[in-house]
This record gives structure tokens, sequence and C-alpha cells, in this order.
């Protein structure tokens, strides 16, 4: 029986090991921290410490480059929150009826479009606001709604975004015979970034500002979605609908929309 020790530089298996072992860390922290971050083409190291801090989490001076491109285009300036659009009394109500007067050629006499125009009748408040204010600081283009929104002043929004949000919505309609709801819908598509709809357009949850979607037409939701993947419509906050419209496909988009537009 050997009496040589077991943890032993003389032991030759316990030296070829504890070699094997230390090659692989050597190569494994010069892969992790050498030669992947520098294979990032516009991380911008100032050298071979600046790459290693990086891959260590720690904190470093990243150089501008070049300066930052301002978009050439409005973006919405709606600062939303829990006071806006505000009071919804009876009176606001009431001058909101009166404004409506002249929306019912395209959202109807009691805010349900048959123009593939959106319905507003139970629409969120806060949806409705928001889209007059982007409508009329040209946030948010259209031949058709811009020069309607010209003279309308603050109070008017509040009492239209009231109004409309009185009238008894369309609830959801999705029997257990029809279409099984879309997963771009129910669960969206966690390795491309996308949220499911529901999340922030009702029935899961709900998001400051996102419009209830039931029995919209399935021309306008992908008007809308088309729209938004082009970076024709570009209201959206800190482009949330833009990123999620991007990766939607076209299949995806339509199975959304007649989702949303299933109606008896």
């Amino acid at each position: 029986m050997s009496s040589e020790r077991l943890f032993s530089l003389r032991n030759r298996w316990f030296a070829t090991a504890a070699g094997v072992t230390a090659l692989i860390a050597v190569a494994s922290a010069t892969v992790g921290f050498v030669w992947l971050p520098l294979l990032q083409p516009t991380a911008g190291f100032a050298g071979l410490w600046d790459a290693i801090c990086s891959a260590a989490g720690l904190v470093r001076a990243v150089p501008v480059a070049e300066p930052v491109v301002q978009a050439n285009y409005k973006t919405t300036n709606v600062n939303l929150s829990s006071k806006v659009p505000g009071n919804s009394s009876a009176i606001s109500i009431g001058r909101g009826a009166t404004l409506a007067m002249q929306c019912t050629m395209c959202h109807g006499a009691r805010g349900l479009s048959e123009a593939d125009s959106p319905n507003l009748a139970g629409q969120y408040a806060l949806a409705i606001f928001k889209q007059l204010q982007d409508y009329k600081s040209g946030a948010r283009i259209s031949a058709i709604m811009g020069p309607r929104v010209v003279t309308l002043t603050d109070q008017d929004m509040h009492d239209l975004a009231a109004y409309y949000a009185y009238l008894p919505r369309l609830p959801a309609y999705h029997p257990a015979t029809a279409r099984p709801t879309p997963r771009i819908v129910e669960s969206g598509a966690p390795m491309r970034n996308i949220a499911p709809c529901a999340s922030c357009h009702g029935s899961i949850d709900y998001k400051g500002g996102s419009p209830w979607l039931e029995g919209e037409s399935p021309v306008y939701l992908m008007t809308q979605l088309n729209a938004f993947a082009s970076g024709a419509r570009h209201n959206d906050i800190s482009q949330q609908m833009r990123n999620i419209a991007r990766g939607m496909s076209p299949a995806e988009i339509e199975a959304a929309a007649l989702y949303y537009a299933s109606q008896p």
C-alpha cells in the first residue's frame, strides 16, 4: 500500500487534477472577462482593464461617442396621474354630452361606431383625455381629428372624457364555442419582450392611459397596430406600443384584432 500523501504535489494524480482545474479557471476568466466583452462592437471600452471592470459589474464612465439624436416628430407630453382627467360630475357629463353631438357621425349617437372608428362608449376617461390632448398637440396625427380638437379647451376634453366613460361599454364576448384566445393576447411573447395584450388593456390588468379594446373594429385595431409598427403613430408613452407592435407578426396582429372585435 502506498504511503504517499493524497493532497501533495508529489502525487502525480493530484498535481494533474490541480493543473487542469487551474487551466480551466484561467481560460474561463479570460473568455468571460476579456474575450466576450471585447466582442461587443458598441461597447466603446477604453482598454483591457476597462473591459474587465465592465464584465465584473463595476461602474465605469462610458464615453459619449455621438450626441443624442432628438426625434424629428412630436411625442406625447401628457403626464398621467390619478387626478387626470379630473372630476366626472353630472355637470361635466352633461357638458360632454352636448360637445359629443359633433362626434356622432364617426363615433355613433351613443358612442358605438358603425364606420370603423373607435367605439368610445364606456372607454376609460384617462384614455380619451390623453388621445384628445395628443391630437391637439400634434403628437397623434389625423386629418379628421386634428381640425376638430383645435378649439377644445382642457375642460372640454375633461367633459367629453367624462361623458363617454359614463356610457355603457360593450362587454367582452368570447364564448366557449368561439376560436381560442390568441397566445399573443393571453400570454404575449416573453422571448420577444412582448407582454400579454390583456395585461394593459383590461381582463388581466389595466394600465393608465391604455384603452379598452373589446368590441373595437378589427379594421381600426389592425390599422393602429400597423401604424405603431411602422412608426407612423408615435404618441405612445416610452415607445411601449411601437416596441410591441414591431415584434408582432402580421398573423399575430390580425389574430389580436379579430379577437377583440368579436361580438354577437
